[in-house]
Formats: structure tokens, C-alpha cells, sequence
């Protein structure tokens, strides 16, 4: 892309380390490097970042968990994402923040864990993956009463796994990303409620900031927060959300 004349890049790092020294190299040419969802890292490897708190996405979703729960023992199951990947370690130490368990903070590099959270397994972002991590954790924890997930796919592999073993009307799901897909999911009754994020709004800022460079030279740098919502079919007194028609308005993928 540099050597094409590329001026600005809009990337979404699937490896944070493993990308640092290319864009490097493209910022000493002259390149504007725009970070979207996922952050590099170290994040100023980037000249701006435009993203999900998936921090504050995590807290939303546990908080709205630890109420839906009541005072019910929580039997906790999380689904998470990729290991090493930021975005998946923040919204698991989020939700463990949300629900009010001894959880890292925001910069941690590590998972939180906690002796409510029976059975931690990494679904890759993927269905089947979340699905086959899901029946190896009612192993361990069958009696599991609450399935936090990373996102949506990996939530649909959950419930595929509690159906599958019987015990899909006992236990509740949340999770984050907040796709069409996840709307359906929702009003199906797959998951109860998701931390809705906005990649067409990342997207739309990032190739925005680009043009704007272009006219001008002028660059923006740092983190801008593109937003969270709670979005949720069974609205909770005293936890804030928007409804799964709000939601399937502002959501992103094929409705």
C-alpha cells in the first residue's frame, strides 16, 4: 500500500505485536496509520485509534448479568476470545468489574479469574469453537447458571450446547458485539442482553480522518470512544439499556 502511494491506512490488527514494525515503517514515510476495533500494541504504534471501550462494554454486560442473576449462587461460564488479544481480555475483565468480582483493570494483559467463574475457555470468536468449549465446560460445571460470551457466534455455540445437553432454560446468556445476527438472537430468546458496539461508526470516522489529512495534513491521534449501548429483551429496574428494536436500528451486518 505505501509503495502504491497509499496516504492514509485503515487497519484492524488481528496479531497487535506482530504489526507494530510494518507500520512503523509506514509512518516514517509520511503515512497516516488509523487503528479501528484494536488497539496495536503498543497502542501509539498507531497514529489514532477509533473503537469500543470493550472495557466499559464488559462492565455494561455484568452489571446487567449480576442483576438478571439475583440471589442466585453465580455458576459462571466464559467464552472468550483469542489469547493474548486485548479486546477479548478487556471485555472478560470488564464483565468480571460489571459484576462486581475482584477483577483486573482496564490495561491488564492477563484474564481476571475468580472461584465464581467455574470453567474459562477461549471460543476464538467462532460458533462451532464456542460450541465445543461449552460442552467441555458443562463437564466440568454443570451446574452453570450464567454464560458470559466474548461475542454472539460464541454465544449461538453456547446455547447450541445447552440445548444439546438439556439445560438451555436455565441458564443465562449475555454477551457483546451487538451484529444483526445478535438482534435475532435476542428476540429468539437465545441471549438475554449484549454491550452493542458500532464498527460502521469506526469505519466512517477512520475514512473521514483520511480524507481530512489528505486536504489538509491534518491528523488525529489518540483514542476516540465510537460508543456502547446495552441492548437487551428483558429491561432490568436500575441497569440502563435501549430495546432490540433500538438495536436492530443501529446494528451492523445483514438484517
Amino acid at each position: 500500500m505505501v509503495a502504491a502511494g497509499a496516504k492514509t491506512i485503515l487497519i484492524v490488527p488481528s496479531d497487535t505485536k506482530a504489526i507494530v514494525p510494518a507500520l512503523r515503517k509506514a509512518r516514517e514515510k509520511g503515512v497516516l496509520i488509523i487503528a479501528l476495533d484494536t488497539a496495536p500494541d503498543p497502542m501509539d504504534a498507531a497514529d489514532a485509534l477509533f473503537a469500543t471501550d470493550n472495557y466499559e462494554a464488559g462492565v455494561l454486560i455484568g452489571q446487567y448479568a449480576k442483576t438478571a442473576l439475583g440471589d442466585k449462587r453465580p455458576v459462571i461460564v466464559t467464552l472468550d476470545g483469542v489469547p493474548g488479544v486485548s479486546v477479548a481480555t478487556q471485555r472478560h475483565n470488564g464483565f468480571m468489574r460489571g459484576f462486581g468480582l475482584n477483577a483486573p483493570d482496564a490495561k491488564a494483559a492477563q484474564l481476571g479469574t475468580d472461584p465464581a467463574i467455574a470453567c474459562a475457555a477461549d471460543s476464538f470468536f467462532d460458533q462451532t469453537k464456542g460450541q465445543t468449549a461449552m460442552e467441555n465446560c458443562l463437564q466440568k460445571s454443570p451446574d452453570v447458571n450464567l454464560v458470559y460470551t466474548v461475542n454472539e457466534p460464541a454465544a449461538a455455540g453456547a446455547f447450541n450446547a445447552l440445548k444439546k445437553a438439556g439445560k438451555d432454560k436455565g441458564v443465562t446468556i449475555v454477551s457483546i458485539d451487538g451484529g444483526c445476527d445478535a438482534m435475532k438472537n435476542l428476540s429468539s430468546g437465545m441471549i438475554i442482553a449484549t454491550s452493542q458496539q458500532y464498527p460502521i461508526k469506526m469505519g466512517a470516522m477512520g475514512v473521514e480522518a483520511g480524507v481530512e489529512y489528505a486536504k489538509t495534513g491534518k491528523k488525529p491521534s489518540g483514542y476516540t470512544n465510537t460508543g456502547v449501548t446495552l441492548i437487551t429483551s428483558k429491561p432490568l429496574n436500575g441497569v440502563a439499556s435501549k430495546d432490540v428494536k433500538t438495536g436492530t436500528d443501529l446494528c451492523w451486518g445483514k438484517k
